[in-house]
């Protein structure tokens, strides 16, 4: 069982910038490639951004693309994402995900369904 803590959520306006930790314990954190998604109220969960088990291959969604970062620190086993230009939509619980290298054919997954673990959430708010 592999344990994942968020952290860094918060109230914040728009144009304003968050910092999300996802620090994780239990497995070795390089086996698995890591995304981060959220939910919105009345919304399903939607995938935000996803990072291979080294670091060299990363995805966004386009709604994101250009505003946020994802990394990961494996000496840390912590993964990070850096978002700026935070927009009222952007308003949602964010979630870490770990999934097995093993049970992907892709190294980044945008799939929510193949995620092995999940972090609590975080709440992220943005005002106006």
């Amino acid at each position: 069982q592999m344990k994942l803590v968020e952290s860094g959520g918060g109230l914040v306006q728009a144009g304003d910038s968050l910092r999300l930790s996802c620090e994780g314990s239990g497995r070795a954190f390089d086996d698995y490639a890591m995304g981060w998604f959220r939910q919105a109220p009345g919304k399903e969960r939607e995938f935000v951004a996803g990072i291979s088990w080294g670091g060299n291959t990363i995805d966004y969604a386009d709604s994101v693309k250009g505003r946020f970062t994802i990394s990961r620190d494996n000496t840390k086993n912590t993964m990070y994402l850096q978002m700026n230009s935070l927009k009222l939509e952007d308003t949602a619980v964010y979630y870490c995900g770990a999934v097995s290298v093993s049970h992907i054919s892709a190294d980044v997954s945008d799939f929510d369904g193949e995620y092995d673990f999940w972090g609590q959430g975080t709440q992220v708010t943005v005002s106006s």
